[in-house]
């Protein structure tokens, strides 16, 4: 069953987190410094909704949450990589954009470390797919509901079940499946609906990031 706890849950995660630790102290930046097209998307979403503070979760080095910054929003990036944070900040320092930036080492398999009802906007790209049970993934978009204030946006991106990686490579169960050493959690229509009961649904987006290409869908809901 979708909901049952798998028998590693956690150990494939724990790995991930020290795979992704080393990853981000050998290719420092490696995703570049442009922003992902989806953070160009929820910067437009979250200006027209008022929002002043985002809350980026699986932040990573941070070129969104610098994107973020400069397009005026008081930016929150958290990571379970304190080496991708720490780039992140000096980042930040470099482009004198250091006030509106603030960085917490973060697992989302934890509670979030703020009070209710207190970011403006929340921004997750490709976070939510990581090697996370069903279970861990509906705790976190708990948490992130209980963090936004009324009307706040959600935009999160994840990896689908049409994605050439679904299916291939090792399996984890619970349609998490591992590929050149990342573990991805691909989501079918029904979780992504699950996720979406008590928030107001504004829309699912498909499409294409990379080379591979990855397959993805871009979901915006409101608290």
């Amino acid at each position: 069953m979708r909901d049952q706890e798998r028998p590693d849950e956690g150990s494939v995660a724990d790995a991930q987190r020290a795979h992704w630790q080393s990853t981000y102290t050998e290719h420092p930046r490696m995703y570049g410094t442009e922003p992902s097209e989806p953070a160009r998307y929820a910067a437009g979403a979250f200006r027209a909704a008022g929002a002043r503070t985002v809350l980026e979760l699986g932040a990573g080095h941070g070129r969104d949450a610098l994107f973020f910054a400069r397009e005026g929003f008081a930016v929150h990036a958290t990571d379970f990589s304190a080496t991708a944070l720490d780039q992140l900040t000096a980042a930040a320092k470099e482009s004198g954009l250091g006030e509106r930036v603030t960085t917490t080492v973060h697992d989302v398999r934890e509670p979030l470390p703020l009070p209710d009802a207190s970011v403006d906007a929340v921004f997750a790209h490709m976070l939510l797919c990581m090697a996370l049970s069903t279970r861990e993934i509906r705790a976190a978009v708990d948490e992130i509901g209980r963090v936004l204030r009324p009307g706040g946006l959600l935009v999160y991106t994840v990896r689908h079940t049409g994605d050439a990686h679904f299916g291939a490579g090792i399996s984890h169960g619970d349609n998490i499946y591992e590929h050149g050493g990342f573990a991805v959690h691909f989501f079918d229509a029904d979780l992504i609906h699950a996720l979406a009961k008590g928030w107001h649904m504004h829309g699912v987006h498909a499409f294409e990031e990379g080379e591979l290409p990855r397959r993805l869908w871009r979901i915006t809901q409101a608290r």
